[in-house]
């Protein structure tokens, strides 16, 4: 068995060691005595149920930001494998042994994932609560989030909620999604109120962008004309837009991308609610809860509670295994 599976019990607990006598304390940087070392091994043995042919390494003491405690680094290694360096808590008087995770929540999660440089609805620039979703133009779920959960989320919060999107479109199940983020991009350089005409447009009619041929070449001529023609009516510079549909530099995409990687999306739809991850088919209730405790944290009051909702929920999300929510088939 891997020595992690081996190890997996041990990642957060907190145990007392039997005190066998009294100990003098022991200064940082100095190895554990043996017997102590024998009781702190035996203690990891037992709680992990290391068989035999591991060894345990256990480092010297090191200075700990938690006050009576000095921390130790153990390694663990059997058949020429060694574990990744394991840290512990050895208490000054060696009668306690811990460990636990330590997180950093200094930041606010508000800005973990920043709605910088992206077309807005709703709430100005200072809504106390912001709403990043991570969106695929071509998603069928996408879509159905984009007409009924974001307008029911603007009627009950008017102002105090700002969305935004973020582009993650899935080109493995998606072949035209990416050019339609490219072009709802290019309009958002110019003109928001243009960008949410087109994504507007996009979402309410993905099923027809293909057109009767169903062909990718057919969806990016479909997408180019809707953008040149929505850049008309927010009277853009046209010369601009047309050389930027033209081009289709993917740049800005794929950093959205990135982002949404590094964050441990793989699905559409997701959303970030001051930071607070949404995903999955969720009763529209759960939302405007994450969204009234997040107006709380804020020092907002929240709108009188909603009457209870029917089949309006935050919807599946979309993957490369199941674009469509259907057991093997495809969009």
């Amino acid at each position: 068995m891997q020595i992690a599976v081996r190890l997996s019990r041990l990642l957060i607990f907190a145990l007392a060691l039997a005190p066998l006598g009294c100990h003098a304390q022991a200064p940082a940087g100095s190895k554990l005595s043996p017997e102590l070392a024998r009781r702190v091994e035996i203690l990891i043995r037992q709680k992990s149920n290391l068989p035999a042919n591991y060894d345990i390494i256990i480092g010297p003491r090191m200075h700990s930001d938690i006050p009576g405690f000095d921390e130790v680094v153990v390694l663990f290694s059997a058949d020429g494998k060694a574990s990744k360096p394991m840290t512990f808590l050895v208490s000054t008087d060696g009668n306690t042994l811990a460990q636990f995770s330590k997180f950093d929540i200094s930041k606010d999660p508000k800005s973990l994932v920043s709605d910088a440089g992206r077309p807005a609805r709703g709430g100005p620039a200072n809504a106390p609560v912001v709403i990043v979703g991570f969106d695929d133009l071509e998603c069928p779920f996408c879509a159905k989030m984009h007409s009924a959960i974001f307008p029911a989320i603007q009627d009950r919060y008017k102002d105090q909620v700002r969305i935004v999107y973020k582009d993650f479109p899935l080109t493995e199940i998606h072949p035209w999604a990416l050019r339609a983020a490219i072009n709802a991009n290019c309009l958002a350089a110019q003109s928001a109120p243009g960008y949410w005409s087109y994504v507007d447009y996009v979402h309410a009619h993905y099923a027809d962008i293909a057109g009767a041929e169903k062909t990718i070449t057919k969806a990016n001529e479909n997408l180019d004309t809707m953008a040149k023609d929505e850049g008309k009516r927010q009277k853009v510079n046209e010369q601009a837009l047309n050389l930027c549909i033209e081009k289709q530099d993917d740049t800005a995409v794929k950093a959205s991308i990135k982002t949404g990687s590094e964050l441990n999306i793989e699905a559409t739809p997701v959303l970030f609610i001051n930071g607070e991850k949404l995903e999955g088919a969720l009763p529209i209730e759960y939302v405007y809860r994450m969204i009234d405790n997040a107006l709380v944290a804020a020092g907002k009051t929240p709108p009188p509670p909603a009457a209870p909702v029917q089949q309006q929920s935050a919807p599946a999300a979309a993957s490369p295994g199941q674009p469509d929510g259907r057991a093997g088939s495809h969009n």
